[in-house]
C-alpha cells in the first residue's frame, strides 16, 4: 500500500495564525484534500517599544503569536501530525524582528511532546508600521531595485532603529520576518535564512541577481550583519530540530514564504485566473508570463507591484493597505459613537445590523473614498465622502457606498480592463472580509468584466502546505 503523503502548512498572519494538514489524492480534481485545519487570533498588538516611533509604532508581541501558533498545533489530531513528511510556512510580508542567534528560542517539555517558547526576541515591527515619514523615506538611499521602499518595509524599518535608536540593534544579530523565524528555531539554523519573496517584500532586494543591495546599504552605514541568507522560494530550509507536537524530529521544513504568493497557489487553478484576496487588506494578483521582467527602476507611484513568485516568474499585483481594516474602523466608530450616547452595543451585532441594511439598499449615489490608511502609492491620500444628499445617510446608504469604495479603489489602481487584455478570464475572490459579507461579494461581481467565483478560500496555510506537498511528490517520482 502507498504511504500517504501529507503535510503541515502555517500562516502566521496580521491578526491570526492558521495551520493546515493537507494530504495529496490524485483521484481528487484539484490533487489534495484538506485534512484537518484551525486558525487562533493572536490578539499580539503591543504599544511601541521605542518612544520615538510614537503612535505611529506598529507592534506586535511575539510570544503571543507562538502561543496562537501552539495552541493551533494542539488542536490537530494526533495521529496525523505523526505523518507529515513536510512542513511549509508563510506569513505577514514585510515586517522584521530580530533575535540573538543560539538563544532565540527555549524549547521546553510542554506536555506530551516538546514546544518552543520565544527567548532573546525583539518584537515583531509589522507591515502596518507608520514610524518611517515620507521626508525619512526621502532621506534613505535609493534602492537598485525595481520595488521601492515603504514605511513598514523590513530594511525601511532597520534604517529607522539605525537613526533613532541604534543601541537597540546592538543586542541582536539575526533579524527576519516572523515565518522566517519561526523556520530558523524550528531547524535551529546558525544563520536567519530568507526566500526572494520576503526579501522583496523588505526592500533593497535585487530580484534579477537575487542578491541585496549591499553596497548601497554599507555605504549608508546599515547594519548589514542582519540580513538574512537568500533560498529558492520552494526549497527546503532544513529539518526539525526536536519532535514537535507528535511531528518526527528530522521531518522536512520549507523556506518561509510570502504570504500573499502562498495564497495565490492555494487556488491559482491556471494561469487565466486572477485572485482576488479582501481580508485586513485587499490584494488583487496575477501571474505574467514566464520570462517577464520588471523594470529595473521603482516607481514609487505605480500603484501595480510586480512580486517574485516561483520558478523565477511574477505576480502583478495592486495591494491596497484597505480592506477589512475598513469595515472594522466603521464599526469601531459606530460602536464608539453609541458609547459617547451612553449605549452599550456589541461590534458583531453592529457589523450584522450594518451588511443587512446594506443587502436591502441596492444602490447609493454617496461616493466613499475609504483610503483612512493612504495607499503606499499615494501615502498621504486619505478617505472622503462625497456627493452626500439627505436621502442616502441612512446605515444601508452608508455601509454600501463604503463596500463599492473599497472594489473603486482597488479598480483605480489596477483597471479591469488592464487584466482583461493580460489574458485573465476568471476572478477567484477569497479571503476573510468577502467571505462573510454579501454586500461586498454584490459589488464585486459588479465591478468585474469576467465571473467571479467564491468559496474557495485563498488559504495561505493550505498553499504552504501544497508547496511542500509538491516537493515531497517530485522527489518520489525522481
Amino acid at each position: 500500500m502507498a504511504t500517504r503523503v501529507v503535510t503541515l502548512g502555517i500562516d502566521l498572519g496580521t491578526t491570526s495564525v492558521k495551520t493546515a494538514l493537507v494530504e495529496a489524492v490524485p483521484r481528487d480534481p484539484s490533487g489534495f484534500v484538506v485534512l484537518a485545519s484551525c486558525a487562533r487570533a493572536t490578539r499580539a498588538e503591543a504599544a511601541a517599544q521605542s518612544a520615538a516611533a510614537g503612535h505611529q509604532g506598529q507592534e506586535q508581541d511575539v510570544s503571543r503569536i507562538i502561543q496562537a501558533l501552539n495552541e493551533c498545533l494542539a488542536a490537530l489530531p494526533r495521529q496525523l501530525l505523526q505523518e507529515v513528511c513536510g512542513i511549509g510556512v508563510s506569513g505577514q510580508m514585510h515586517g522584521v524582528m530580530f533575535w540573538k542567534t543560539g538563544q532565540g528560542c527555549e524549547w521546553t517539555e510542554g506536555g506530551p511532546s516538546p514546544v518552543f517558547e520565544p527567548g532573546a526576541v525583539s518584537p515583531l515591527v509589522t507591515w502596518q508600521d507608520g514610524r518611517c515619514s515620507s521626508g525619512f523615506l526621502a532621506s534613505l538611499p535609493q534602492p537598485e531595485s525595481h520595488l521601492s521602499v515603504a514605511s513598514g518595509f523590513g530594511c525601511a524599518t532597520i534604517f529607522w532603529f539605525l537613526k533613532n535608536s541604534p543601541e537597540f540593534l546592538k543586542s541582536y544579530d539575526a533579524a527576519g520576518t516572523i515565518h522566517d523565524y519561526v523556520v530558523a528555531m524550528l531547524c535551529g539554523l546558525p544563520r536567519s535564512l530568507m526566500c526572494d519573496q520576503n526579501a522583496a517584500s523588505w526592500g533593497y532586494f535585487n530580484t534579477q541577481s537575487q542578491s541585496w543591495n549591499l553596497e548601497i546599504l554599507r555605504a549608508s552605514g546599515f547594519p548589514v550583519h542582519l540580513l538574512p541568507d537568500i533560498a529558492e522560494a520552494g526549497s527546503v530550509a532544513g529539518r526539525t530540530s526536536h519532535a514537535w507536537f507528535e511531528i518526527p524530529k528530522g521531518t522536512q521544513v520549507g523556506v518561509a514564504l510570502g504570504d500573499l504568493q502562498a495564497s495565490v497557489y492555494s487556488c491559482m487553478a491556471k494561469r487565466t485566473d486572477a485572485v482576488l484576496n479582501i481580508s485586513t487588506s485587499v490584494q488583487l494578483a496575477t501571474s505574467m508570463p514566464s520570462g517577464f521582467q520588471p523594470a529595473q527602476t521603482p516607481d514609487p507611484a505605480t500603484p501595480v507591484t510586480y512580486f517574485p513568485y516561483f520558478d523565477r516568474t511574477y505576480l502583478a499585483v495592486a495591494a491596497s493597505l484597505n480592506g477589512g481594516n475598513v469595515l472594522a474602523t466603521f464599526v469601531h466608530m459606530l460602536v464608539q459613537w453609541m458609547t459617547d450616547l451612553g449605549l452599550e452595543v456589541e461590534e458583531s451585532t453592529v457589523y450584522s445590523c450594518m451588511i443587512q441594511a446594506a443587502a436591502q439598499q441596492r444602490d447609493t449615489r454617496l461616493t466613499i473614498t475609504p483610503t483612512v490608511l493612504g495607499e503606499r502609492h499615494l501615502p498621504d491620500q486619505l478617505a472622503s465622502v462625497t456627493r452626500i444628499s439627505s436621502s442616502d445617510l441612512s446605515l444601508g446608504h452608508v455601509t454600501r457606498a463604503l463596500c463599492r469604495g473599497i472594489v473603486q479603489n482597488l479598480h483605480s489602481m489596477l483597471p479591469f480592463q488592464q487584466l482583461k487584455d493580460w489574458g485573465v478570464k476568471r476572478v477567484i475572490g477569497s479571503g476573510s472580509a468577502l467571505s462573510r459579507n454579501e454586500v461586498l461579494k454584490q459589488e464585486v461581481q459588479r465591478a468585474f468584466p469576467f465571473p467571479v467565483s467564491f468559496g474557495q478560500d485563498v488559504d495561505a496555510a493550505v498553499g504552504a502546505a501544497l508547496v511542500m506537498l509538491q516537493r515531497n511528490l517530485n522527489q518520489r517520482e525522481s
